[in-house]
């Protein structure tokens, strides 16, 4: 399992065929007084276009991107063979610094860590350092895409798991948010202890309450009045239930299907990503630029778009799900809770997925946590990891300092 570095150079012919395919687009018509309600607006569609045809410059894109320590390495998997994982790798200067695997979700991509890999790397007085692993999960950005059935969340968790332990961190943290966390909540359950010490997650999903029988306090905590920032917590959740749920439904069932039009259409895709990108935000304001970079590395993955989705459909068939009574682990959970994020549950339900030490509820924030709100999210790891912290020193021999 040799470590090979990574620079990304995206063909000429590659691009070629981009800007082609963009001067043959169609777009649809729209209703004059539509604005967001039903969809993306065209105007907002015609204007990324324009700007990724003639005025986009990925070459640019590349050389920032090509700035972070890339790599890729063959990891076994059991029962699948073997895949080429990418991956990006910065240790602190800090002899004692924390291993932390940093897990994207979607529709992100390692490029999620970029803001705040220079933070948690940082030697700074009083507060812990880490040394940052952020893979491209198998079928995104430039990791080897699974080619059999039943590749679900498990299997995501055992390429992470061995992955840091090829990097020599047979002990380390995890923090993850989206898909990166039920991947992570998969390593506490099945590596928690030996090997995963404690995790973080800034999307704490807890699907149902507590319940009676399974812990009687927390039951009764959730029939007490719920604070302000729970309630507007729940019309948010309400919100993405009704309104926003739809590309679940699809990608979970049919994602072969939606698959061909996010791979033959950069326009597909766009607007099916940047519909998220701005709804899934508190406000955050996204450049054009920036938009269309996050596309790209979509575009230009190394398995293509389409095989992003499949998590979507391996996680809700088969033995991909948690059964409801063994989603609960020993190895202390801290979670950071983003009001603007999809699924946001009061404090009662989010206790129910572990040894929670550590929990904080913002005043502003999304889903993509470590993009929008870089400095909230690595203050939170650092509190929950630092001197008089809940998870000091879980690490043996790793307390950050």
């Amino acid at each position: 399992m040799a470590e090979t570095p990574f620079i990304l150079r995206v063909l000429d012919s590659d691009l070629e065929s981009l800007h082609t395919k963009l001067e043959s687009t169609r777009l649809p018509d729209e209703l004059e007084d539509a604005k967001w309600d039903y969809g993306v607006p065209l105007g907002d569609i015609k204007r990324l276009v324009a700007l990724w045809k003639d005025g986009f410059d990925w070459r640019k894109s590349e050389e920032a991107i090509n700035k972070l320590p890339q790599f890729t390495r063959d990891i076994e998997v059991d029962e699948f063979g073997t895949l080429n994982i990418h991956y990006v790798h910065q240790k602190s200067e800090v002899k004692g610094a924390i291993p932390l695997l940093f897990v994207h979700g979607w529709p992100g991509h390692f490029l999620e860590v970029r803001k705040i890999l220079p933070l948690l790397v940082e030697a700074k007085p009083d507060q812990p350092s880490f040394h940052v692993v952020a893979l491209s999960l198998p079928g995104y950005g430039f990791s080897e895409a699974p080619k059999k059935k039943g590749f679900g969340m498990k299997k995501l968790a055992e390429v992470a798991h061995k992955l840091m332990l090829s990097l020599g961190y047979d002990e380390y943290v995890t923090q993850g948010g989206d898909v990166g966390f039920y991947v992570t909540q998969f390593q506490a359950l099945q590596y928690g202890g030996k090997h995963v010490k404690a995790w973080h997650t800034n999307f704490p999903v807890a699907r149902t309450p507590p319940e009676f029988f399974q812990n009687p306090i927390l039951y009764l905590t959730n029939l007490l009045p719920w604070s302000d920032k729970e309630k507007a917590a729940a019309e948010r959740t309400n919100w993405f239930m009704k309104e926003g749920t739809g590309y679940n439904l699809e990608q979970s069932t049919q994602p072969q299907t939606l698959g061909y039009s996010l791979a033959d259409s950069p326009v597909g895709l766009l607007a099916w990503i940047y519909e998220k990108l701005v709804k899934w935000t508190d406000d955050y304001q996204w450049t054009d630029e920036e938009v269309l970079e996050w596309i790209s590395i979509y575009w230009f993955s190394r398995a293509g778009p389409a095989a992003s989705l499949r998590i979507y459909y391996e996680s809700n068939h088969g033995d991909n799900v948690i059964p409801k009574n063994r989603r609960w682990s020993p190895v202390p959970f801290g979670y950071s809770v983003f009001p603007k994020d999809l699924v946001v549950r009061p404090k009662s339900w989010c206790r129910t997925l572990g040894n929670v030490v550590f929990e904080r509820f913002h005043d502003d924030g999304g889903h993509f946590a470590a993009h929008e709100r870089p400095d909230a999210l690595v203050a939170d790891v650092r509190e929950m990891f630092g001197k008089g912290g809940p998870a000091f020193g879980v690490v043996p021999g790793k307390d950050g300092y």
